[in-house]
């Protein structure tokens, strides 16, 4: 047999490399993490970003004496309309539209129930831009919200909302003023705070502690955001002791730097 026909009846051989050889593409190389030295990264979305998974809406009050009969305890939100109020509760129930039911007509002027546990209430007040709405629906909300704040005995605390590009409006200051002799707790949730830059967070935090220090009653105040989630936990610690609710999930802390380090490592990973 000549050499010829030797190399004809050889068997054909695939130019392509094997898949264990084949050289990773850029795209896929592009999507693996990062590995940052030291750093353990937390869950994308740790169980404290939605403290309270139970909450569902319950009823529109508009009398108190149909306020729950059962109710241990309650918390309530107030705030200027469009800073964030109805975000904050979505958020720390972790779910989309449950607060916007209070923007329904009809309920707008009106006490929100929400159940969060048995006989544990969030309760959701009307927003500053009442001084709009007509003279007999605002006499109506008066004789509503005045006696629900003043003597409402499962009122554990008030929980206002000020975005923290605007905070303490004139409406904000005339809340507090108002709220602050029953001697109950006030938490003062800045929201927004993702439009801010740090140094704008910390200033701003520290004026407003500071404004609020000689209130005359018990008032803590912290940065939030609905959409980066910044201060879910810090908000939901101290509602859970108002409530008297024991927080079961053991999930601890995650310290700012890993936080950041996880953060930075996301965003390389998208790019």
């Amino acid at each position: 047999m000549s050499n010829s026909q030797t190399l004809k009846s050889a068997p054909k051989t695939s130019a392509k490399p094997s898949p264990e050889k084949r050289p990773r593409s850029a795209v896929s190389a592009k999507k693996l993490p990062k590995p940052v030295s030291g750093v353990v990264v937390p869950p994308k979305d740790p169980g404290h970003a939605h403290p309270f998974p139970r909450t569902e809406f319950l009823t529109t009050v508009a009398r108190l004496r149909d306020a729950p009969g059962d109710a241990v305890a309650e918390v309530a939100f107030v705030g200027r309309s469009n800073a964030g109020k109805s975000s904050a509760i979505n958020t720390l129930a972790g779910k989309t539209r449950l607060a916007y039911v209070s923007k329904t007509p009809g309920r707008t002027q009106h006490l929100n129930y929400f159940s969060v546990a048995p006989d544990r209430y969030f309760v959701d007040l009307p927003g500053y831009g009442f001084a709009k709405v007509p003279e007999d629906v605002r006499k109506q909300w008066d004789t509503l919200l005045g006696p629900y704040l003043q003597t409402r005995e499962q009122l554990k605390g008030l929980v206002i909302i000020m975005d923290s590009r605007r905070p303490l409006t004139e409406m904000d200051w005339q809340m507090l003023e108002w709220f602050a002799p029953t001697g109950r707790e006030i938490h003062v949730l800045l929201s927004k705070a993702d439009k801010l830059s740090r140094q704008e967070q910390t200033k701003t935090l520290r004026a407003v502690k500071a404004d609020l220090a000689d209130l005359g009653c018990p008032v803590s105040v912290q940065l939030f955001s609905s959409l980066k989630r910044t201060g879910v936990a810090e908000a939901a610690a101290v509602l859970k002791r108002w409530l008297g609710l024991c927080d079961n999930t053991n999930v601890e802390s995650v310290p700012p730097e890993i936080t950041e380090a996880a953060q930075r490592m996301e965003e390389d990973n998208a790019e």
